[in-house]
């Protein structure tokens, strides 16, 4: 999986930022997709330096329904259509979701040349698509507002050939029923139980993608264990209050709840306009000192998982 993020700043675009829109591609061999998590003002125009265009986004998830994470949506929606693409798109996020884009397709006269599915959703599970998961986790913000966390189905163990052939087994069909963990009897009588064959299966990677939230309980069930966190510093640690009583963190809450989730990176997006790439480097500094596997957004990051 790869999150190229589109936009990094909260609340107003900067010069140097757009505001939140992050893609995830899938780059799954058999099963590869786009999906995109918010979509501020301006996200088509940041997908226009990128090598991705909004036919290939086949899902997007929308965090909370504050402009910085939603305005860009209808614009998104109508510049699919007009370019002639046919291919379905569902759309995920709080009610009134399907409120907002209906009525801006209605009053603005506009509409889609594909089938549009809007998931209003409530939390728990929302796709389970036979490889992966997403569960909608609810946060503590003025509006009603979700993370996500999307979580691969592990992966078979590998059989271990050699010892098999050891064993007197010959390479064959025989190979593909013991890797499904098969109990076969052989020409000579004796049975092989593949599932002493099989080593553990391989976790599936794990990712835990925030909207805006100040800190609270449900925020560690989000982040629990994941490979990659991305979660909003919004202020400072000597902003914190002002930070809380807005519904966003601070860098050394964001930090802590990393470290106590055990995520493996903590990815810091969301920065107020306030902040140049100085001040940034300033946040940056503060969450290394509680969580040093810490990194900042930057529009246009590339990360891997």
């Amino acid at each position: 999986m790869e999150l190229i993020f589109l936009g990094t700043s909260g609340g107003v675009p900067t010069r140097t930022r757009n505001v939140t829109a992050i893609l995830l591609n899938l780059t799954h061999p058999t099963q590869p997709g786009v999906w995109l998590f918010d979509c501020g003002e301006g996200t088509q125009h940041q997908l226009l330096e990128t090598s991705y265009h909004p036919g290939k986004i086949e899902r997007i998830f929308i965090t909370h329904l504050h402009g910085d994470h939603l305005f860009g949506l209808p614009g998104l929606i109508c510049s699919r259509s007009m370019a002639g693409i046919a291919h379905p798109l569902t759309i995920y996020g709080p009610k009134g979701l399907r409120e907002f884009v209906e009525t801006a397709l209605r009053l603005s006269g506009s509409w889609t040349d594909f089938p549009l599915t809007i998931v209003e959703i409530t939390g728990g599970v929302v796709l389970d698509d036979g490889l992966r998961t997403v569960t909608a986790v609810p946060l503590n913000h003025p509006l009603e507002c979700y993370g996500y966390r999307i979580e691969e189905h592990d992966k078979p163990g590998t059989l271990d050939a050699n010892a098999l052939v050891a064993a007197g087994v010959t390479p064959g069909p025989l190979f593909q029923r013991l890797k499904a963990g098969e109990t076969v009897t052989l020409e000579d009588g004796r049975t092989i139980d593949g599932a002493q064959y099989v080593s553990a299966p391989i976790p599936g990677k794990k990712l835990a993608i925030f909207g805006d939230t100040s800190p609270c309980p449900t925020a560690l069930t989000l982040a629990k264990g994941v490979d990659l966190m991305v979660h909003e510093t919004t202020l400072e640690t000597a902003m914190e209050e002002k930070a809380n009583s807005r519904g966003h963190s601070s860098t050394r809450q964001a930090a802590q709840l990393a470290r106590d989730a055990g995520a493996g990176r903590l990815i810091m997006t969301h920065f107020s306009s306030r902040y140049d790439a100085d001040g940034c480097k300033q946040l940056l500094d503060e969450c290394r000192a509680i969580f040093p596997d810490s990194f900042l957004a930057e529009d246009f990051a590339v990360i891997t998982l």
